[in-house]
């Protein structure tokens, strides 16, 4: 994580010359704008990934004598029965939908968000799933 770090880092530095660079040649707001904001974003995704690098052990991509294999394994439970991505997926379509039809979608699409939300968060509360 900390090579991940140090890249969005240096990434972010180029980023703040190049927004000067363009703000001063070209006058031009609206790029400018673009640029300070995406080295606004750049940095804080750099110092996450340093912040959490030294927090965690050292991976696979770290080692510079790795092979491909050393970062294989578990990466996480992923649940793999899941219905709540796709009443998200729904509810967010019908509420981005209201913005370009009418905003009297977003009281149809809002319960559709809210339900998958609720059952996102909470679907290994309860039935079969609850020790997990």
């Amino acid at each position: 994580m900390k090579i991940q770090g140090r890249m969005f880092i240096w990434l972010s530095f180029f980023l703040l010359v190049m927004a000067v660079v363009y703000g001063v040649w070209s006058k031009e707001p609206a790029g400018t704008t673009a640029l300070f904001l995406a080295f606004g974003l750049s940095i804080m995704i750099g110092f996450y990934l340093g912040f959490t690098a030294r927090r965690v052990d050292a991976g696979a991509q770290d080692n510079k004598e790795a092979d491909v294999a050393d970062d294989a394994g578990e990466l996480g439970f992923f649940s793999p029965h899941s219905w709540q991505p796709l009443a998200l997926g729904v509810g967010g379509a019908i509420a981005f939908l209201g913005v370009a039809v009418g905003w009297w979608l977003i009281y149809f699409a809002a319960p559709i968000i809210l339900v998958g939300l609720f059952g996102w968060v909470f679907e290994y509360y309860h039935g079969e799933n609850r020790t997990q």
